[in-house]
């Protein structure tokens, strides 16, 4: 699991909520993703002191990534499982409000894609820790992911889940991710 710096991450949202509820929503959303993951063991992937504490404090093992960005940060932090002998990860980001049952993505062979509400970009992938699968998000990320998939060689299996496809990107997304990240109240997707 990718989490940027708190007090950074997000600040496309900072015209709509001030810095502590951005921080605060930033960490819930995190915080949501963890559970989401149980049983399944957990790293966080990760350049930020506070972020490595609190992922420590929360049980999952720290991949420390300073100055990568995030396609390094995570690409290392596969690489760095599969050489622990891990042969299967999630990559799931920490800004899906609604998650739940990260678990249930295990199984399937290929690659498991997990697009955006919009079929743009990648929220959650599944897949072989040792394929060398070249990570790629941004803008148009989902279909770069199943291209590369194709390109190792590996089946492909796309699911748009609600409850993993709603991610926070902008303050249009708040609304609902407001209600969810603050205790549950609101629309349960």
């Amino acid at each position: 699991m990718p989490v940027k710096s708190f007090a950074h991450a997000k600040g496309r949202l900072t015209s709509a909520l001030d810095d502590a509820d951005r921080r605060a929503l930033v960490r819930r959303m995190a915080e949501q993703v963890l559970r989401a993951a149980a049983p399944l063991p957990v790293a966080v992937v990760c350049d930020d002191p506070e972020v490595a504490d609190w992922a420590r404090s929360q049980g999952a093992i720290v991949l420390w990534e300073p100055g990568r960005g995030l396609n390094g940060a995570v690409q290392s932090g596969v690489a760095q499982l599969a050489g622990l002998g891990v042969r299967r990860v999630v990559v799931a980001h920490a800004d899906l409000p609604l998650a739940r049952d990260l678990a249930r993505l295990v199984g399937f062979g290929g690659v498991t894609l997990v697009p955006d509400r919009r079929d743009e970009g990648t929220n959650v992938i599944e897949l072989p820790a040792d394929a060398g699968f070249r990570f790629s998000y941004g803008p148009g990320s989902f279909s770069r992911h199943r291209a590369e998939s194709l390109r190792l060689g590996l089946d492909v299996r796309v699911l748009r889940e609600p409850s993993l496809s709603y991610d926070v990107d902008w303050p249009s997304d708040l609304p609902t991710a407001g209600c969810q990240a603050g205790g549950g109240r609101g629309r349960t997707g």
